[in-house]
């Protein structure tokens, strides 16, 4: 990369870590600190937990789509603000209402589409991917040190203090992104990262995507419900909140060891049979939590197990959306998985709030048992994909490809090309996007025949 993409890849990295951190500290600390509020209620401290997931998947594609009207910068720079707005608030709430609306509205700073989409304007193709890379890593590296840090910035400085040190670090990605980021040019293709409304309705018919989008949504519901539940439990095995990092610590270490085993060994499965696999690992998790008797070794096995399985299908469900996408139709399919996602940690909290008044944690638990039997039908049938690559290259002419035979001869030319799987040929963009196979595409022979 040259120096101007490893500014960008690390400027919108630390975007991404800081706004995560922002929304993930809090987690793990909130169903204790909430008994502190005067209108405490397991219904709302499930919303407190999942509300930002609400607005994160309403507004994940059309803030992708306006930041396609409006530039992206000033879409970031919004959504910045939408965050930072929602931290305050909730650090002055003196009620769970309040810091419920606090939540929601962080969860309006929907930035992730727009983030990636000008990582891609700002790259040129053949280092895309590795600025990708970086933002992706900083992603899955800020949920950990967000469950490690919140417990301890809670038992010093209160929920509150989660939050004001968040609008802090919010109001800190202004400048990276203004100072750290260039400015892209306008209508630059930068390849299939944003969601398009035209796209949106076939991708959901989707056999393979659709199985896909319940399964993130049932994992991500199943992550929130564990973390309205385990807190509560350590608490009652006399762990104080601030020491809650002594448990999250080897459970994080040893279950990205098992990820790695469990890699090697699914590597040559079908992808339903891992994916079955890491549920199992999941379910084995919430089923020690349902014995009678229960001290902190317990919880700390049953955490090991039910991250194993997650860290496995949270890392290959969007490979395999990536992969099963077609041409130029990779934002609008990630889009889509990503509003599932989000709203289906939404849905955890709200389910283990309204299970946790009325039935109990323990029927609650029972319930996530439940949800995972249904996750392990909807992946049954999903086939093993293959490595693709994606490659968008500009069309400098577009005056002859105005007819739709011209479009459709370059496309089956393209087609024949060794390697290419799929072509999309997009005027409007005066882009052509391919989805080729990983080894043998000769990029040089696809530029030739566009030019």
């Amino acid at each position: 990369m040259n120096p101007q993409e490893t500014r960008a890849a690390i400027s919108l990295a630390l975007v991404y870590v800081l706004r995560m951190l922002g929304l993930f500290m809090v987690i793990p600390v909130l169903a204790i600190a909430a008994v502190e509020y005067p209108d405490y209620s397991p219904l709302l401290v499930g919303l407190a937990i999942g509300g930002y997931g609400l607005t994160q998947a309403i507004l994940q594609i059309p803030m992708g789509v306006l930041s396609d009207k409006w530039g992206r910068k000033p879409v970031i720079y919004m959504g910045l603000c939408f965050f930072a707005i929602g931290s305050v608030i909730a650090a002055n709430a003196d009620s769970m209402i309040m810091l419920t609306v606090g939540r929601i509205l962080q969860g309006a700073g929907a930035i992730a589409g727009a983030v990636m989409a000008l990582a891609a304007d700002v790259t040129r193709e053949s280092e895309r991917a590795k600025v990708m890379a970086i933002i992706g890593v900083s992603i899955g590296l800020s949920f950990y040190v967000a469950l490690l840090t919140g417990p301890i910035i809670a038992g010093l400085y209160g929920i509150q203090g989660i939050f004001w040190i968040t609008a802090v670090l919010t109001v800190f990605c202004l400048p990276l992104v203004k100072f750290g980021v260039p400015t892209p040019k306008q209508n630059s293709p930068s390849g299939d990262a944003l969601p398009q409304l035209s796209q949106l309705k076939n991708l959901a018919k989707d056999p393979s995507l659709w199985r896909l989008n319940i399964s993130v949504l049932t994992v991500h519901l199943l992550i929130t419900c564990f973390f309205v539940q385990v807190p509560v439990l350590l608490t009652q095995v006399n762990l104080s909140l601030d020491e809650h990092w002594k448990i999250y610590t080897p459970i994080l270490f040893v279950s990205v060891l098992i990820l790695v085993v469990l890699m090697k060994v699914c590597k040559h499965l079908q992808t339903s049979t891992s994916f079955i696999i890491s549920l199992t690992f999941m379910a084995t998790g919430f089923g020690l939590l349902l014995l009678p008797e229960l001290n902190w070794l317990i919880i700390l096995l049953a955490g090991t197990l039910f991250f194993a399985g997650f860290n496995y299908m949270e890392a290959h469900m969007p490979v395999m959306v990536s992969s099963i996408a077609p041409a130029g139709k990779k934002g609008s399919a990630m889009g889509i998985y990503a509003s599932f996602q989000f709203f289906g940690a939404f849905l955890g909290g709200l389910i283990s709030g309204i299970l946790n008044g009325w039935l109990g944690p323990k029927l609650a638990l029972v319930a996530c048992l439940l949800f995972i039997v249904i996750a392990m039908v909807i992946v049954w049938g999903l086939q093993k994909t293959t490595k693709v690559k994606r490659v968008t290259l500009s069309i400098e002419n577009t005056g002859i490809l105005l007819q739709i035979s011209n479009q459709k001869k370059l496309e089956c030319d393209l087609q024949k090309i060794e390697g290419v799987q799929e072509v999309l040929v997009d005027v409007e963009k005066s882009a052509v996007y391919l989805k080729v196979d990983s080894t043998g595409f000769d990029i040089e022979k696809a530029k030739s025949l566009i030019s």
